[in-house]
């Protein structure tokens, strides 16, 4: 009572994960990736909340794998959340690696749903996932965040 609150629509739809790494020429994308529900009860949010994310024996973990398999049609779709996503990263200047979260609703809108500026990049992480689905060995991925660092404070922060 009295306090400050905030509260956002749940937006009901398919969840992506779009993972950026900064490159020579502006941000790379890297493949994405699609949080699937799969046996969700019709009364259970599609959510990934802590359970899903962290308490391997929980239905929330089993049945919300990441998934880089799409099918042609989705061709357009993932084209317009990898322009949303580069958009992102200019708007909010981000650095180095970072992670646009998307809902896509029943009318096929997309909603971002958090720009993650430092997601984790554990070697069981959605990143790492995503950059190894690029080709990129955990190293490499590393040595490509180290270099952009690197080369971020050797030009005074000055970015092209």
């Amino acid at each position: 009572p009295g306090g400050d609150c905030f509260a956002e629509a749940y937006i009901d739809g398919r969840e992506f994960n779009l993972s950026l790494l900064a490159g020579k020429h502006g941000p790379e994308v890297l493949p994405p990736a699609e949080i699937r529900f799969d046996d969700y009860p019709p009364d259970k949010p599609r959510i990934v909340g802590y359970r899903a994310k962290w308490e391997e024996d929980t239905f929330e973990y089993r049945h919300s794998p990441r998934s880089f398999a799409f099918p042609p049609a989705d061709a357009p779709l993932l084209e317009t959340l990898a322009d949303i996503a580069r958009r992102c990263w200019h708007l909010f200047a981000l650095a180095g690696y970072a992670r646009v979260d998307f809902r896509v609703d029943a009318a096929g809108v997309p909603w971002v749903l958090e720009i993650n500026a430092n997601p984790g990049i554990a070697p069981d992480s959605g990143f790492a996932a995503a950059a190894g689905q690029a080709g990129f060995a955990y190293p490499q991925m590393i040595g490509r965040i180290l270099q952009d660092a690197v080369a971020f404070r050797s030009t005074g922060g000055a970015r092209g």
